[in-house]
């Protein structure tokens, strides 16, 4: 099946297959939700998202344990993890300027990029809201909390648009694409309070804790203790009010995706959605589980999935030639260097 999905994108080179390949291993380990949501984009588009994933991990985890592999906290401490971040970065620049790369994730990244023509400012910002994480450990507001997850978040949906594809101009699709990508990782955040907290960082706003009475050293109580407050409950209630509401600013820019693409983004923008529920269901114990949607529902949601996509396909055969989605035909890396805002 994947070396379907690279020949079905034109990745001929041993390396780059290489590269590919273990960007999807990366995204089938780590990213549950993702990795079953992309099952439903067309094969030739599937290597792209998992460059895009690949890579992205591969930086959280430096930021998270050193080894780039989940293994420990703080391994080396901010100044070695900063070190390796600027590697990161050296490696990306040479990367998306020459297209000779060693490290697996950014070889298939920058190919992603040349071949989708995606907008290289958006892996600075990622890479600096990275460095942020190594010394900014809280946020006073919501404004200073959406402020980071532009380079955090918010890119990462302007990354996937020209992937996916649009039938309206991409500009009219961004905002969406970036506001969901703001929505599933406020999702993120709400479900592994706990797990942050043990890192050292609170990412709910410290003004929508203080007007429920909460504070860091509540929380940690809380997490020390395995007991629950109704302070920290009522908080992380609100939190999760507020990230239903980026889902619906984000929904109207499903429709504006190519067909085939709707599938995979509806299925990952529902999935996440019912992490929130599976939040509520625990009582909001964030501090204390990592809530997860139960697998009967994930495999009930995958099968409307794969049947909307089986229909997007028959209607796109149906009606070929104009109507053709934007922006979905990746360029060879022959043609490389020309950035295009997404």
């Amino acid at each position: 099946m994947t070396g379907r999905e690279l020949d079905a994108a034109g990745i001929t080179d041993p390396h780059l297959r290489a590269a590919y390949l273990h960007c999807r291993a990366l995204s089938a380990r780590h990213g549950r939700t993702y990795f079953l949501a992309t099952r439903l984009l067309p094969p030739d588009r599937r290597p792209a998202v998992h460059a895009l994933y690949g890579f992205a991990r591969w930086a959280d985890d430096i930021v998270d344990a050193l080894d780039g592999a989940g293994g420990g906290v703080d391994e080396g401490g901010a100044a070695r993890r900063a070190g390796a971040l600027r590697q990161l970065g050296d490696d990306l620049a040479r990367g998306l300027a020459t297209g000779a790369s060693s490290p697996p994730v950014v070889a298939a990244l920058a190919d992603t990029a040349r071949r989708y023509a995606i907008d290289h400012g958006h892996f600075t910002d990622f890479l600096a809201a990275m460095r942020s994480d190594l010394h900014v450990t809280e946020y006073a507001r919501h404004a200073d909390l959406r402020a980071y997850m532009h380079g955090s978040a918010a890119v990462i949906g302007l990354q996937m648009l020209p992937i996916l594809g649009t039938v309206v101009p991409r500009e009219q699709a961004a905002p969406y694409a970036a506001e969901l990508g703001v929505a599933f990782q406020l999702t993120n955040f709400l479900r592994d309070v706990g797990e942050d907290l043990d890192r050292g960082r609170v990412y709910l706003p410290l003004d929508l804790l203080r007007a429920h009475g909460v504070d860091r050293e509540l929380l940690r109580h809380c997490r020390d203790t395995g007991t629950t407050d109704r302070r920290v409950t009522s908080a992380l209630r609100e939190f999760a009010a507020d990230t239903r509401a980026a889902y619906r600013r984000a929904a109207p820019g499903i429709p504006l995706l190519d067909p085939l693409s709707r599938p995979c983004i509806r299925t990952a923008f529902v999935l996440y959605g019912g992490i929130l529920d599976a939040v509520a269901a625990t009582g909001y114990a964030s501090l204390h589980r990592r809530a997860a949607v139960p697998r009967r529902r994930r495999a009930l949601v995958a099968a409307d999935g794969l049947l909307r996509l089986t229909a997007a396909r028959l209607a796109a055969r149906r009606t070929p030639g104009p109507g053709t989605p934007r922006a979905v035909t990746p360029r060879p890396p022959a043609n490389s260097r020309r950035k295009e805002a997404a």
